[in-house]
């Protein structure tokens, strides 16, 4: 059982004059910040001024590449070959990290986003595909991995550092795949009901699916999305529940 967790949020999703979710009150409760880089959300803009918040907070940097969707907010699928796939990620974690120096601070992490991210859940040949384009421009990155997922074993067949994710605000499949967003109940809005689902699945050491089977899986990581209107109320809510149950948050 991990005593011990980072607490990582989606944000740097507004685009120009258009904002999205209160990344200044989430940056004081995280510890690690998933900055979109341009594809599915954020512009340089909104990268620098995020980054520049989460050297203030000390919260950890990383880049949060997605596919070229802004107007799905990179939740539509997209079929890539793998060469240009790579090439986008390399050139996100590139901006990412260009953006991060700028303001005295230094990209840490890697975290897929939307429907990237859940492709390579189920697709070890993509998730490997674009952790080795993310390592070959910075071959220290932590990648966030969904936990229990084709991520996971990408990640661990290019040995590099990895760190094991779940969701507080997402509801589990069977296999340890996030429930499709189109379905009912796959986002979770009750920051009560978050904060007790994270405590439950840190002290069992697994993931609770909807069915209520357990996945045993090492928890490093748990995330918030920044982008629902109850984003901060979960987060402080989760952060809460957990330090009172004795878990320390802490960056990766």
């Amino acid at each position: 059982m991990s005593r011990k967790v980072d607490l990582n949020s989606d944000m740097g999703e507004g685009f120009g004059p258009w904002p999205m979710g209160d990344d200044a009150a989430l940056l004081k409760i995280v510890t690690s910040a998933n900055i979109a880089c341009g594809f599915h959300a954020g512009d340089p803009d909104v990268m620098a001024r995020t980054m520049r918040l989460a050297v203030e907070n000390g919260v950890g940097i990383g880049a949060h590449p997605g596919f070229p969707d802004l107007q799905g907010f990179g939740r539509r699928n997209m079929e890539v070959p793998h060469a240009t796939l790579a090439n986008m990620v390399r050139y996100q974690v590139g901006a990412a990290q260009a953006m991060a120096g700028s303001v005295g601070g230094r990209l840490r992490h890697l975290k897929l986003h939307g429907a990237l991210a859940n492709m390579c859940a189920e697709n070890e040949a993509m998730a490997r595909a674009c952790y080795e384009a993310a390592l070959g421009v910075q071959p220290d990155l932590v990648v966030m991995v969904l936990a229990a997922t084709q991520q996971e074993r990408a990640a661990k067949a290019l040995g590099c550092a990895m760190a094991h994710e779940i969701f507080a605000d997402r509801a589990y499949e069977d296999d340890a795949t996030l429930v499709n967003r189109r379905k009912p109940g796959a986002v979770i809005h009750d920051p009560a009901r978050a904060a007790a689902r994270m405590v439950e699945m840190v002290q069992a050491g697994a993931i609770i699916a909807e069915s209520g089977k357990h996945i045993p899986t090492r928890i490093d990581t748990i995330c918030l999305h920044g982008d629902t209107p109850e984003a901060v109320a979960i987060a402080r809510a989760v952060r809460g529940a957990l330090e009172a149950a004795g878990v320390t948050l802490a960056g990766l």
